[in-house]
């Protein structure tokens, strides 16, 4: 073949037989060549990298994954290695997390057995997995009897939320076995912070909703969304002036957590004047369709215009167009059978110093 011809193509698509004797990685390498598994492959391919480099990796999660027990399975095991230093997900997810703490009754069940015939029944569904509706008033009073305790009388960020969510939890559950599997307790065990881009569109603040029009002035909780932004770019600003000043993100779905995530590169750059360059490293898995317009769906390359997404991220991304229940369990599976890790963060504890440093660098800007 000549040289010309060549550089249009990369490596002969040639794959191994299996033998069942392959790490997960040896696997990618034999079976995943082409389509959505070689996406899946390379997406692998970065993340390791993000790891290898020492990148501050924020990761995101969409929908309702608690329910599914996704955490414990794939999330759990990656902030213990320290390969999250900063979560992003829904209110859906923190709600159910607490609701798993009080509750092990989680079914599978047909999703077209017939919502009438579960309804009557008491059973909820989300899509193919099951719970009983009182579970839900279980998690109600959990996450009530939480915020009224002293450490929530006051104004706060996302993070300080979950943070002391996650702190109180062992006040209120009889086996301590049980928070090794809370996402909340494992975030606040290793320091990790959790942004909700959307705190309102949850349960717990419906619960919240109702105990201050009942307590009146004694409820003194309230989320700071203006603090909450500032103190996600200031995470970013200050990933791109320490450890390996790279910043890194693994989105796991869609939706406002996605968005949040990326939200703080225009908040420094085209707001507060001072452009750190974007995510280094990008992966999205996701069904989100690329034609619609979608945050969802948005690229890194689209991302770039943004001003999201650095030159350089265009050349380290992928997005793998498929569920993430599907294949994100691989590279869960890959990282550590390989035994990667990473010295975490504890981001938690560089808050304050993280805020200071961009309050610095935006009033020098502005002199």
């Amino acid at each position: 073949m000549k040289k010309s011809v060549k550089r249009l193509v990369g490596k002969r698509v040639k794959n191994q037989s299996i033998t069942g004797s392959e790490t997960t990685e040896e696997l990618f390498g034999k079976a995943f060549g082409a389509y959505v598994g070689r996406d899946l492959r390379t997406a692998y391919q970065i993340i390791r990298r993000m790891i290898k480099e020492d990148h501050t990796i924020v990761m995101t999660m969409a929908g309702a994954m608690t329910p599914i027990d996704f955490a414990t399975s794939c999330i759990i095991p990656l902030m213990k290695a320290g390969l999250v230093d900063i979560f992003t997900t829904t209110g859906a997810n923190i709600y159910h997390d607490l609701q798993r703490v009080k509750s092990e009754n989680w079914f599978e069940v047909d999703p077209y057995l017939g919502d009438i015939k579960l309804r009557k029944n008491c059973w909820t569904r989300i899509y193919d997995t099951a719970f009983q509706e009182n579970d839900l008033f279980k998690a109600d009073t959990l996450a009530t009897k939480l915020v009224q305790k002293n450490d929530f009388n006051h104004s706060m960020t996302t993070t300080e939320f979950h943070y002391l969510l996650g702190k109180n939890l062992k006040h209120f559950v009889k086996k301590t076995s049980d928070l090794e599997e809370s996402l909340l307790y494992q975030a606040y065990k290793n320091q990790i912070p959790i942004f909700c881009g959307a705190p309102q569109d949850g349960s717990i603040f419906l619960n919240l909703a109702l105990l201050k029009r009942k307590i009146g002035n004694r409820y003194k909780t309230q989320i700071d969304l203006e603090k909450d932004i500032h103190e996600f770019g200031a995470y970013h600003f200050l990933a791109k002036k320490r450890w390996s000043k790279k910043l890194s993100i693994i989105m796991l779905g869609g939706g406002v957590p996605k968005n949040y995530s990326l939200q703080p590169e225009p908040y420094l750059s085209q707001i507060c004047g001072v452009d750190v360059g974007g995510y280094d490293m990008d992966v999205q898995i996701c069904d989100a369709h690329l034609q619609n317009g979608g945050l969802s769906s948005c690229t890194a390359s689209e991302a770039h215009t943004w001003g999201k997404t650095s030159k350089e991220c265009l050349k380290n991304s992928q997005y793998v167009f498929a569920d993430v229940t599907s294949t994100f369990p691989f590279i869960v599976h890959a990282l550590l059978q390989e035994g990667l890790k990473k010295k975490s963060r504890q981001m938690i504890h560089f808050r304050e110093e993280a805020i200071d440093l961009l309050d610095k660098a935006i009033f020098k800007k502005s002199k």
